[in-house]
């Protein structure tokens, strides 16, 4: 049997609500919800050694605050226009190694990723006009024709839904489908089994041996749940039990 451990096997301090993964520097960012103190706060790990970067990283806005995209060692943070809405508002450009924060605007708002970079638009300013800003410095250029900038690289792989005849996993499946995706030689899949009127989701690994590999991601939960993982590139990426982030080199 191949022996497999994680390259990131973290634990938060609260939900992670969102991951994002850039492509240039191959960090990836941690948004993460402490639901009882009303604290969000962001994390960056590498993907290519594992390091921890930053944790615990808090904006002077505790809630009202998210994970906007990420680029070229950059994490782009928002806040929100109100605690009952989900316009955004204001950009915060935070370093992905230090956590330091590079540049601020909070008459800007992001529209989108573009292969050149973050396009803003001018809150104040109707009909939407953009910007392409630069993402170490803030500094922003009018762009009068967007058709010339392209969608940013996305190298994000999401497992495809199988019939749950189909699982390579001798195990009673509960419901119609598994997620599956195959890597290399391996075969990721995630299912959910009952027990006593409650659902467990669990993750496999398999190669031509068998099983490899098995975590069980959500133990007594009462729906189903969606995908449970991606691969990036040669790593695939799931998180436990709401609060723990595992990388695995495959």
């Amino acid at each position: 049997m191949t022996a497999l451990s994680p390259i990131i096997n973290q634990k938060f301090k609260g939900d992670i609500w969102r991951l994002e993964i850039d492509e240039l520097s191959d960090n990836i960012f941690i948004e993460v919800r402490d639901h009882q103190q009303k604290q969000a706060s962001f994390a960056s790990l590498n993907l290519a050694n594992g390091n921890l970067n930053f944790i615990d990283l808090t904006t002077p806005e505790r809630w009202l605050t998210g994970i906007e995209a990420a680029c070229d060692g950059v994490l782009l943070l928002h806040n929100y226009q109100s605690a009952t809405g989900p316009v955004h508002k204001g950009v915060i450009a935070v370093d992905a190694i230090t956590g330091e924060t590079l540049w601020s605007n909070y008459n800007f708002a992001f529209d989108s990723l573009s292969d050149k970079g973050p396009l803003l638009y001018d809150t104040r300013i109707q009909p939407r006009k953009l910007f392409l800003a630069d993402v170490k410095t803030g500094a922003t250029s009018r762009v009068t024709d967007a058709l010339v900038y392209g969608e940013a690289i996305n190298q994000i792989i999401a497992p495809e839904l199988l019939p749950a005849e189909l699982s390579p996993v001798e195990k009673p499946v509960f419901g119609n489908s598994i997620h599956y995706l195959k890597h290399n030689n391996f075969r990721i899949v995630s299912l959910h089994t009952e027990a006593n009127g409650l659902l467990n989701q669990y993750l496999y690994i398999l190669d031509d041996t068998g099983i490899v590999y098995e975590d069980l991601l959500n133990p007594g939960i009462q729906k189903l749940q969606p995908e449970a993982f991606i691969m990036h590139k040669n790593r695939l990426v799931y998180i436990k039990n709401k609060a723990i982030l595992k990388v695995f080199n495959l």
